[in-house]
């Protein structure tokens, strides 16, 4: 599997899809054309959303066609050069998909080698579940059960960081209780500004910020970039 997971796509003050250009190229060498899955937009329209994207993959010589325009979604990603699946509401983004039938079409599709980026919720259902997502259930998908493109969980934007008055729960305290509930699950806590490839079986993590562990029964990590993540595809 080729999977480029990207915890989000704007780092403060920056353009959108500025930080991962370099990787997108890179990982994207050779696709001329993607499809572009925008469902996770709910502010906004799923049009607006495709022309945002590819203003930014024009700068990459790539063509984006988005699945809401397709009248077959499904047949359109087993046709795909490469998918990209945006980020926005997690929820949103996964029960459009299961009423699309997009899960199945993209799973055969990228064990058979076809690219797949997600930023944020995108990357979010790459997962075996959107159990980690820190966004709200809008909407109620068929399921949690997602892509299962990789063995474990991630949480896109990882903060240490705790409001000053605020006296809810961290976002560690949160996967705390996602590992306790999920015993034999690991959690990568992505911070913002950071990347996972994926390449047949190597994983390595992409940036200066390290990644957080989780599991249950161990003490979190940190681990970066250049470090052995092999343990996360057992």
């Amino acid at each position: 599997m080729r999977l480029l997971l990207i915890s989000n796509s704007t780092n403060a003050g920056e353009a959108f899809l500025a930080y991962p250009q370099r990787e997108l190229a890179s990982f994207l060498a050779g696709v001329s054309e993607v499809l572009f899955i925008p469902y996770a937009a709910v502010t906004f329209s799923y049009e607006e959303y495709l022309l945002k994207v590819q203003a930014r993959f024009r700068a990459l010589h790539i063509t984006v066609r988005s699945v809401h325009r397709e009248s077959n979604p499904a047949q359109a990603v087993r046709q795909a050069q490469a998918v990209v699946v945006g980020g926005g509401n997690t929820f949103a983004l996964l029960g459009r998909m299961q009423q699309e039938g997009l899960i199945a079409a993209i799973r055969e599709r990228v064990e058979e080698g076809m690219p797949y980026v997600g930023w944020s919720a995108g990357s979010n259902v790459a997962c075996p579940t959107i159990g980690t997502t820190n966004d709200m259930p809008i909407v109620e998908p068929a399921s949690f059960f997602a892509l299962r493109l990789i063995p474990f969980q991630i949480n896109p934007h990882y903060t240490d960081e705790v409001l000053q008055g605020h006296a809810g729960e961290t976002r560690e305290q949160r996967i705390l209780e996602y590992i306790e509930a999920n015993p034999s699950m690991y959690v990568v806590g992505l911070r913002e500004g950071s990347i996972l490839r994926l390449e047949g079986d190597a994983l390595s993590l992409i940036g200066s910020r390290p990644m957080r562990v989780f599991r249950q029964g161990e003490s979190p990590r940190e681990l970066s970039s250049g470090e052995d993540l092999s343990f996360l595809l057992r």
